[in-house]
């Protein structure tokens, strides 16, 4: 038997959909195939197969190393691999040995920047049929389903602001090399500093032009391409989606773009602060609701005019507003990510609510009769993981909903309402983490002590590293 039919691992879609994907590479002619699937920190990682080979991937797997889950941000081994259990207390994690990408034939894809390729994402097992404790991808749905058993789908859009500039280096001399390697030279593609503006949309317009064709080929829903705020600033919007579609959108969109700068002499970041001159900082808005399994309709849409949402969802802020401090580490996951939590700032600095305002954590958009009523979080960065994102917002929503939490009153003026702060850091991130029991239960011990031994690496590389903030203030005072 089929490493998929041994454990039952598809569904009846997937199976129907694995016949298309045979077909499809026939009747395209497509050379190979690229399986992959999104580690810890939402990047892609995987292998390319000859198309002859995809049947037999998709019947039975395709190996890949364990040691891509013990890498940091640098690509960094932060696990002793080499002892008993890997450093993760899974036999077959020792010495780096292999686990299977098993591909999801629903989500199959041609490429359409690479002649001749598809894609396909992958989940992520061990040979006895378990799914790798850390994969991410397979949390997220672990928390989708415990959503769907209390009555529920999650709807989620995506607001996703990033940076193109134009390539000036590439610096690949053997010096330039490294864990990280040096960040490329670039150039500005605008001004910036005037936010949807015409002129500027048009002179974003030929680069904006090559990646939204490209992102419709793609089959992304993509909904509107803006003009941001800073230089060479811009934001795509997608249309709503549920459980992992929207998830998986925001996997392929950032690996989509970054591709498709790079085979134009463009370099995109996804990263939250750059750091060059005048830059602004992107955000990731997560515009999320949920609809009764039942009925169908909006959970979130108030019954009375006046009210700014249902019982259900003001339950489900009250939980995102309680948790918003330990699920730091899976909004803005990364070290600079934190430079964007300011004051008067269009970004939140403290964990409140308000209706239809850009300064809070979680802006409330809709009421009653608004069959789109929503709750958008603000709090996030564009490199953050989106399963992991997106399954702390489920499951700290449904704590709410189960204790009834109260998210108190909207906040109208949001940079000066007493309430929790987000953290500051990743280090304080992590602190708060680490110290909550919800977090802990809700995805798992296991999980949650791997994520911070990871996260806790890259803040010590970050503390061990002499600044150009210490040398400016140091070297010639003392």
């Amino acid at each position: 038997m089929s490493f998929v039919a041994r454990f039952a691992l598809w569904s009846d879609e997937q199976r129907d959909a694995a016949q298309r994907v045979a077909r499809l590479i026939e009747e395209q002619n497509l050379e190979v195939v690229r399986i992959s699937f999104p580690d810890q920190h939402g990047l892609l990682r995987g292998k390319t197969l000859m198309a002859a080979d995809v049947g037999d991937a998709l019947a039975n797997g395709c190996t890949i190393t364990s040691s891509l889950f013990a890498k940091d941000t640098a690509n960094r081994t932060v696990f002793p691999l080499w002892t008993p259990g890997g450093g993760f207390g899974i036999k077959e994690f020792e010495g780096a040995g292999d686990v299977l990408m098993l591909p999801d034939p629903s989500t199959f894809r041609i490429l359409p920047w690479s002649q001749g390729t598809g894609w396909l994402l992958a989940d992520v097992y061990l040979a006895d049929g378990r799914p790798v404790p850390f994969a991410t991808r397979q949390l997220y749905r672990a928390a989708l389903a415990r959503l769907a058993t209390a009555g529920y789908d999650y709807i989620a859009g995506l607001e996703v602001e990033f940076h193109v500039f134009k390539s000036e280096t590439t610096r690949m001399a053997p010096e330039d090399s490294g864990q990280p390697g040096r960040p490329p030279q670039v150039s500005i593609l605008t001004l910036g500093y005037q936010y949807l503006s015409e002129l500027r949309a048009d002179q974003l317009e030929p680069v904006l032009e090559i990646l939204r064709r490209d992102i419709v080929k793609l089959g992304l829903r993509l909904r509107s391409v803006e003009c941001e705020y800073g230089p060479s600033q811009c934001e795509f919007t997608f249309h709503a989606a549920s459980g992992l579609e929207a998830a998986d959108t925001m996997v392929l969109f950032r690996s989509a773009v970054k591709q498709v700068c790079r085979r134009h002499g463009l370099h995109a970041t996804f990263m939250c602060r750059p750091h060059l001159p005048n830059v602004m900082s992107s955000g990731w808005h997560l515009h999320q609701s949920l609809t009764d399994r039942k009925t169908g309709a909006n959970a979130f849409m108030p019954e009375r005019q006046g009210e700014a949402l249902s019982a259900a969802g003001r339950h489900f802020l009250g939980g995102l507003l309680r948790h918003a401090r330990a699920a730091a580490v899976f909004t803005t996951p990364t070290l600079n990510g934190y430079k964007r939590y300011r004051p008067h700032s269009l970004a939140p600095d403290r964990a409140i609510w308000g209706q239809d305002n850009r300064g809070v954590m979680i802006r409330v958009i809709g009421g009653q009769g608004d069959g789109a009523t929503r709750l958008e979080n603000r709090v996030g960065e564009p490199a953050a993981n989106p399963y992991l994102y997106m399954a702390s917002q489920v499951l700290a929503g449904l704590d709410g909903m189960a204790h009834r939490l109260d998210p108190g009153p909207s906040a109208d003026a949001p940079y000066d309402t007493k309430a929790e702060l987000l953290p500051r850091s990743l280090a304080e991130a992590a602190a708060a983490l680490r110290q909550d029991a919800f977090f802990r239960e809700a995805l798992g011990a296991e999980f949650i002590d791997y994520l911070l031994t990871i996260k806790d690496a890259e803040v010590a590389r970050f503390q061990a590293e002499v600044t150009d903030w210490e040398q400016r203030e140091y070297f010639e005072m003392f």
